[in-house]
């Protein structure tokens, strides 16, 4: 990764194998492709399992203030996972549709790849993300980013600061304890997401959409069953006891929405 550009390299898609389409899982802010490990193993029954590490998210940036703010935007995620998904064609030796499956910044990305090329993408799975946040900023985030260490010794270091859920998959993101890109740019990717809403994106996905909200959500009020009323090919749930990283949190319930929505898919 460059420092200017924040490109995806060839190093940032993993394939796990499976058989089937492909299924694409896309992670959130400030984490990475192998957060979503412990989901690897059943997904492959679905299909050909690829995680990829989002741009800005790979390691230690030697100069963030040279980051152009235009390749923080939405609008230049989308590229990046077109650009991923025709890698994972050209390994598979196909051009069919994938399941993009996203967690938060990820679910955004994936449905605004959905929108905008419709050809790619079979189904998504949105995990707790909403179209509106404008207004929102990163501001209140610094007095708490201000208090981490350097490095982080161990995951129960970082599970008494965060939380046993949050604090494994932050330290699974990590590279040995240490923050894996730049605290300025995360919280720069987050405050595009304030400028603006999503929602003219969302009303041109056409493809079945599974949206699992946390009953603990970071998202705001109504919003996620507002996505479900106003597109006839979505379908919202609530895992009602999990926090935001619903997938960790609540993971039998997160699976067996997950499959359930797979298995009735049409064949690709």
């Amino acid at each position: 990764m460059t420092a200017e550009t924040g490109a995806v390299g060839a190093d940032a898609l993993t394939d796990h194998g499976g058989h089937g389409p492909p299924i694409l899982l896309l992670h959130g802010l400030m984490g990475r492709g192998r957060t979503w490990q412990r989901q690897v193993g059943w997904l492959r029954r679905y299909g050909r399992v690829f995680t990829v590490d989002a741009a800005w998210h790979t390691g230690p940036i030697d100069d963030p203030n040279s980051v152009d703010p235009a390749a923080l935007g939405t609008e230049r995620f989308v590229a990046d996972i077109v650009d991923v998904l025709g890698r994972v064609g050209a390994r598979m030796g196909s051009d069919d549709p994938a399941v993009l499956i996203g967690h938060s910044m990820g679910g955004l990305h994936a449905w605004c790849t959905a929108a905008a090329h419709p050809e790619l993408v079979r189904a998504l799975v949105v995990e707790d993300m909403a179209p509106d946040f404008k207004g929102q900023t990163t501001r209140n985030w610094t007095p708490w980013f201000e208090t981490w260490p350097e490095r982080f010794a161990s995951v129960g270091q970082a599970q008494e600061m965060f939380g046993e859920v949050a604090g494994r998959y932050f330290y699974e993101a990590f590279d040995d304890g240490r923050l894996h890109g730049d605290l300025g740019v995360f919280t720069a990717i987050a405050d595009q997401w304030g400028l603006r809403d999503y929602w003219d994106a969302w009303g041109a996905v056409h493809v079945p959409t599974l949206l699992v909200e946390a009953g603990f959500t970071v998202t705001p009020p109504g919003q996620m069953a507002q996505m479900a009323q106003r597109n006839p090919s979505a379908q919202h749930i609530v895992a009602p006891d999990a926090g935001h990283l619903v997938h960790d949190d609540a993971p039998e319930f997160f699976r067996g929405a997950v499959e359930a929505f797979l298995a009735a898919l049409p064949p690709a």
